[in-house]
């Protein structure tokens, strides 16, 4: 079997690109002491980051904003995060989701 240098570098650089910002951090922060401000900050940023990637896809189609009438996914969500409060269950809430989206695409057609 013949190594293809080229390839060989481009998976060794695109490596060492995904370790970098992964552990650099890490072994930053290891070292010093977080400020108690900064980490209460930081606890809002997975629930900013998944805010924004739900509220995209359930506003959002393509480039314009898909009306109510249309928009199963944001009717399917209604009862989907009711049972996530509710039962704080993840398989419950999923297949809660699951099953609504079905529903609502089988009756919009």
């Amino acid at each position: 079997m013949e190594v293809r240098w080229d390839v060989f570098w481009i998976i060794m650089g695109s490596a060492l690109l995904t370790f970098i910002p992964r552990v650099l951090p890490l072994m930053l922060f290891s070292k010093i002491q977080i400020p108690v401000w900064l980490m209460r900050w930081l606890e809002y940023v997975p629930v900013a980051v998944m805010a924004s990637l739900i509220g995209q896809e359930l506003f959002m189609s393509g480039n314009r904003l898909v009306p109510l009438t249309e928009n199963a996914a944001l009717w399917a969500a209604l009862p989907t995060v009711a049972v996530a409060i509710w039962t704080r269950s993840l398989l419950g809430t999923v297949l809660v989701g699951i099953v609504s989206m079905m529903i609502l695409r089988y009756l919009m057609g």
